[in-house]
């Protein structure tokens, strides 16, 4: 299997001697390489629209700055495009990257097609904020303006990334002539197509099922099952990326890849379900709604033997000398696991519940930003900047954990989730000092954003053409 460009050299120890077990994909000479490359810069254009939106959330919910801004109208605009390009378009587009590497050349037309969609719903639903009768709704999982720009834009996107996870799907499955390192992994990538199928297969009934309507409720139904499925897409992956960045650290996991395959198809398995409960539940009924809020939460434990195998690696990974993998890969667990664990303190609708989502996205975010790093030289890009990006994952994920710990203190003195400003009722000191803490890791984790999209920049700009 062809190793890594040598420019990598900056971000990992040397890889183990073990080639056909080495957990990473063969992707020298790869013809997916030049669609992975376009997918990454959709994805880094959405980081860039979702963190200048961000300031602006912060801003708006932290005590004495609040007072200075509209608060109703902008923050919720801005959180309703806020989260869709920081989750929705930032975690498919970098699916879209490695689904590209997975198919190769299969289907190339098909592939390019999907890009390009997904880069025209994008640009529709970023302007669409600044067009006439843009009303949030800030409904789970995908909130909407409830306007039709806005609505074109996030359909034009989706039939984009359908064509994407569509083709992973077909032409991504692990062809036996791979190593059964590789093979392991891109069955993990193959298997967040599955996910992502399913959950557009959700959205269809769902939209097949519901009387045409509209308001906050209706787009409630919509997304609810949808969302919840995507989840297991997003967890896949952060999988995957872990696996990969230990790997390319010299902390392969002990235990063969074939097992390694049987465990991605286990935490696969609850998917399973997703056909029962939709044929044996109504679309907008309670009974429904909870089975795909029990499916995510008891589903996910079918992960547990993975991460145990990577906790088990963490004394080996905190042994290796401090990288941006290193730190990306630490940073990304810390936080994955912080947020699953404030799961179990939610109790009402308030702001311990994004405290734990924050915690879980972030947990993702940060491991494709770390996958990102080592997959730039091998993508035809410069390597990232080694000492900016080894202190990024930690201001980013250092702020966001400062951040989710004082929505969960505020949340525990009963602040209300999805308000801003006067709104928050802020009266007692905790809840005061827990938001505080909230905005101020809040602009802290914006600025390891802003690090993050930086270091990309410098790395994807093109150089001039030196002169002889």
């Amino acid at each position: 299997m062809s190793a890594l460009p040598a420019s990598t050299a900056c971000l990992a120890p040397p890889a183990p001697a073990d080639a056909a077990a080495a957990l990473r994909l063969p992707l020298a000479g790869s013809a997916g390489v030049p669609l992975a490359r376009a997918w990454l810069a959709l994805g880094v254009a959405a980081l860039i629209g979702s963190g200048l939106l961000a300031l602006v959330l912060v801003l708006s919910r932290t005590p004495g700055i609040a007072a200075v801004f509209p608060l109703r109208d902008l923050f919720r605009a801005a959180l309703v495009v806020h989260v869709d390009l920081s989750v929705l378009i930032w975690f498919m587009a970098f699916a879209g990257l490695l689904w590209s590497l997975t198919c190769g050349a299969a289907g190339s037309a098909w592939g390019r097609a999907g890009w390009a969609l997904a880069c025209v719903g994008t640009a529709v639903m970023t302007v669409s904020p600044f067009l006439p009768d843009a009303h949030p709704l800030l409904n789970n999982y995908i909130p909407v303006l409830e306007q039709p720009a806005f609505l074109t834009g996030l359909a034009i996107a989706g039939v984009g990334f359908a064509l994407a996870f569509g083709r992973g799907l077909w032409a991504g499955w692990p062809a036996r002539s791979l190593p059964p390192g590789a093979a392991a992994l891109q069955q993990g990538i193959w298997l967040a197509a599955l996910a992502a199928a399913l959950a557009w297969l959700t959205l269809l009934w769902t939209l097949w099922q519901l009387p045409p309507g509209g308001g906050l409720a209706w787009f409630e139904f919509l997304f609810w099952g949808p969302g919840h499925v995507l989840q297991f897409q997003h967890a896949l992956l952060a999988l995957v990326a872990w696996f990969w960045l230990a790997d390319a650290l010299g902390c392969r996991a002990p235990v063969a890849p074939s097992t390694l395959r049987a465990l991605f198809g286990l935490a696969a398995l609850p998917l399973a379900a997703v056909p029962v409960v939709l044929a044996s539940t109504e679309v907008g009924q309670a009974a429904q709604m909870t089975a795909f809020a029990k499916l995510m939460e008891h589903g996910h434990l079918a992960m547990l033997p993975l991460l145990l195998i990577l906790a088990g690696r963490l004394p080996a990974l905190w042994r290796q000398p401090g990288g941006p993998l290193k730190s990306a890969l630490l940073a990304s667990l810390l936080l994955f696991a912080v947020g699953g664990l404030l799961a179990f303190l939610i109790r009402g609708v308030n702001v311990v519940v994004p405290a734990h989502y924050h915690g879980s996205i972030v947990g993702v975010t940060l491991a494709f930003m770390g996958l990102a790093y080592l997959l730039l030289p091998a993508l035809g890009f410069r390597p990232p900047a080694p000492r900016l990006a080894r202190w990024q994952p930690w201001v980013y994920g250092g702020g966001q954990l400062m951040h989710i710990l004082g929505l969960a203190w505020s949340g525990g003195y009963g602040v209300q989730r999805k308000v801003a400003g006067v709104e928050q009722l802020l009266t007692s000191l905790p809840q005061k000092i827990g938001m505080g803490m909230m905005g101020l890791g809040g602009l802290i984790a914006v600025i390891g954003g802003v690090m993050f999209v930086w270091i990309c920049l410098q790395a994807m700009w093109p150089r001039p053409a030196q002169r002889d």
